[in-house]
């Protein structure tokens, strides 16, 4: 299964696939659920970023931890989801949320999931079908096989700060990174040794996927035998940069699932700056 299908893939199998709509925007977390009221791709169903996708946000663990994974596989038997399913997951924000979704699967040990090139303005840029129509789906038996080996603990990540057998990236834009500009968290900056490349940088200017070779050449100064470490801000854009190094055959790739929001709840963790 690849990683990223094309629209007119997914219209031309539209009938044997599970489609999830996972659209939203941070900062007004009733947009996605209501765009997907309005109209989707026939057949999708929708999973919400902070009710389906994230948990309760704690002292520790940032702002987008995992949910409760037996709730979360109820809700993936409850889409019709099992492990012969071919899943397609979109959103309209380049992937970020979309990716999320692939991501947990992916870590639920379900392989044939793949991320809706160009989302859903692509799909609607083909003219293809689109409804209001919420579909009826005959549940199924989702059951997870849960991949530890895709996470990376807090501690682990500090352990690793100027380790050479690891590269630790961040996912955020340059002046997040630099700590010249954080909009969000209270503390800016970034976890040292980290370099910095930002997940937007994986899509063209039309907002698809950019290739194999151009992710390879993104990251051609990574070591592919090295351990890569992956965060972002709280563990949602890092997930597209996961997807564009596995686009790019690189293979120990973890995520830092609390991110820089998990970081700096620890008043002993370091931080890096490039004022």
């Amino acid at each position: 299964m690849n990683h990223i299908v094309e629209a007119k893939w997914l219209m031309d199998n539209i009938t044997d696939v599970r489609v999830i709509d996972c659209r939203f925007q941070l900062g007004n977390p009733t947009a996605g659920l209501l765009s997907y009221l309005g109209d989707h791709i026939p057949g999708a169903l929708f999973f919400d970023l902070e009710q389906d996708m994230s948990g309760k946000v704690e002292k520790h663990g940032g702002r987008h931890p995992l949910p409760n994974l037996d709730e979360f596989c109820d809700k993936l038997s409850a889409a019709g989801i099992d492990q012969n399913t071919t899943v397609v997951v979109y959103d309209d924000q380049g992937g970020a949320f979309a990716s999320r979704f692939w991501w947990m699967l992916n870590y639920l040990g379900h392989k044939k999931v793949s991320v809706l090139n160009g989302g859903y303005t692509a799909w609607k840029e083909n003219k293809y079908p689109v409804t209001s129509e919420i579909p009826m789906i005959e549940r199924k038996q989702f059951i997870s096989d849960i991949h530890d080996d895709l996470l990376i603990s807090m501690q682990e990540v500090k352990d690793r700060i100027g380790d050479k057998n690891s590269t630790i990236v961040d996912s955020r834009e340059q002046l997040r990174y630099d700590g010249i500009e954080e909009p969000i968290d209270i503390i800016g900056g970034h976890i040292p040794s980290a370099i910095n490349a930002f997940w937007k940088d994986g899509l063209n200017e039309q907002g698809a996927w950019k290739n194999k070779d151009e992710q390879q050449a993104r990251f051609n100064q990574i070591d592919k035998q090295k351990e890569i470490v992956v965060y972002c801000g709280s563990g949602v854009t890092a997930c597209p940069n996961i997807l564009a190094f596995k686009e790019a055959d690189y293979e120990n790739v973890k995520l830092y699932l609390g991110s820089w929001s998990d970081w700096i709840t620890y008043n002993d963790n370091p931080v890096g700056t490039n004022e």
